[in-house]
């Protein structure tokens, strides 16, 4: 193989310090929501036997930011443990504060063992909550149960 050739930008191509041409930096929904003041938002924490999600929202329902216990870096059983939540609800609360959110209203879904201690977390953050809906689905008739077993 030949001798690879590096190409070096005259000063006229490189970019000034502190000045970014247009495009350049990728467009970072959290930068970019920082901008706008946000009073009042929605937590959506859908909390199941294997994972604990926390959505941060606008009052529309737009989504402002998002964590995972996963995401966090707890493996395995660990995600599911109220600890894990509380961690995910501290690490959603600091998105909110940076957003500039005082009041919030709670939405919980799911039947994990992190619900309660994911809503204590963000109201030992100091934030104003306003109402906590549960939204967990319950079956009203269920599937249809297998056939008897006949011996």
């Amino acid at each position: 193989m030949g001798k690879k050739h590096i190409i070096k930008k005259s000063e006229e191509e490189l970019p000034e310090k502190g000045k970014v041409r247009e495009g350049e930096l990728k467009k970072d929904p959290q930068i970019a929501a920082t901008s706008k003041r946000i009073e009042e938002g929605r937590v959506y924490i859908n909390s199941s036997y294997n994972n604990t999600i926390i959505t941060l929202t606008d009052k529309q329902g737009n989504s402002l930011g998002w964590v995972s216990s996963g995401g966090i870096g707890f493996r395995g059983t660990k995600k599911a443990t109220p600890f894990a939540a509380s961690k995910v609800a501290e690490n959603v609360s600091l998105i909110a504060q940076k957003l500039g959110i005082k009041k919030m209203s709670i939405w919980v879904k799911g039947i994990g063992s992190g619900r309660e201690s994911a809503i204590r977390s963000f109201a030992a953050r100091g934030f104003e909550i306003i109402s906590i809906k549960d939204e967990t689905p319950i079956p009203h008739n269920g599937c249809r149960s297998p056939k008897r077993r006949r011996v």
